[in-house]
């Protein structure tokens, strides 16, 4: 090999050595590529677990579902007397207690709503967040949720003369935990620990702070017919005197727009206050009441998918 030779090949090895580089910052390139491809499957892929229940009712108490953002839910509730009224009052339907109530979705993890009803004369308020969900590939395996709700009931109250009868007596307050889950198509089930406090208790031995754990579910019967069930447990040392635990049994029945639900329960009220610490009515007595839950929902705010749709 002469000297130009030589010469020759040592130019060429900067060059070779370039050429691995590039080749191999290539191939790190791609990798990187396709890692980064393989992470936006995986977020695309992230799919949350849909229509655990049908409405944001089970029976009487919230489910974990929420109204959609910009979505309106105008909702009547009717609970008839109790069944063992006989036929003088028609089984209870002579009777009844009535709420209306408007849900809103703020956006699609938050949702308030407010509702008057007879009994009592009562105006409440809540507000739900979605604060975990349930994942289609059980990356999460349930869903949770918290409700804050407050409630004023305006009836006449007598007085004796000389007192005073303020107007925080009136105010109750309730904090609710959520926690669902849908073990599959058919069957959907849900924890609800709560507590409720009373500004005013009848007598003084009896506790202000009512705490219960409830359970709730969902047996789907087909695309449109569901049984749903619920039982609130009052824990003991922490339950107003003279009350019953609150069970209800229903039917979800949907309707393209509306979802007509049909249940018998042993509770008179339809706020948590009411139905949770202060139902008075015993199954074992006949107590039960018919009642039926009517939702409409209404679309106020037009999603960003259809703003350019002069049909909307």
């Amino acid at each position: 090999m002469n000297l130009r030779s030589i010469a020759f090949a040592f130019l060429l090895l900067p060059l070779c050595h370039f050429t691995a580089m590039a080749q191999n910052d290539t191939a790190s390139n791609n990798d990187l590529l396709k890692m980064l491809e393989n992470d936006n499957t995986a977020k695309a892929h992230k799919e949350y677990t849909v229509a655990t229940f049908k409405a944001t009712r089970i029976v009487n108490g919230h489910s974990i579902e929420n109204v959609g953002k910009g979505v309106l839910d105008f909702r009547i509730s009717h609970r008839f007397g109790t069944l063992n009224q006989g036929v003088r009052n028609f089984f209870g339907l002579d009777n009844a207690t009535t709420k209306l109530s408007f849900d809103y979705g703020i956006t699609d993890w938050l949702m308030v709503g407010i509702g008057r009803s007879t009994y009592e004369k009562e105006y409440d308020g809540f507000f739900k967040v979605k604060l975990l969900r349930q994942t289609e590939s059980n990356s999460m395996p349930f869903s949770l949720s918290y409700v804050g709700a407050a409630s004023c009931q305006s009836m006449q109250e007598q007085v004796a003369t000389g007192q005073t009868y303020y107007f925080t007596n009136r105010l109750y307050y309730v904090n609710q935990l959520l926690i669902a889950r849908k073990f599959s198509k058919w069957l959907s089930l849900q924890l609800m620990p709560t507590h409720i406090h009373y500004n005013l208790v009848p007598t003084t031995p009896e506790p202000n702070d009512v705490l219960a754990a409830g359970i709730g579910g969902r047996i789907k019967l087909s695309n449109r017919i569901a049984i749903t069930g619920e039982y609130y447990y009052t824990i003991p040392g922490f339950k107003l005197d003279g009350y019953h635990n609150a069970v209800s049994v229903g039917i979800d029945i949907e309707t393209g727009g509306h979802v007509f639900q049909l249940m018998f329960t042993n509770a008179t009220g339809i706020s948590e206050r009411t139905f949770i610490g202060q139902t008075s009515g015993d199954w074992a007595k006949g107590d039960i009441h018919f009642g039926f839950n009517i939702s409409r929902v209404f679309t106020i705010v037009r999603p960003k998918e259809f703003k350019g749709d002069k049909n909307w």
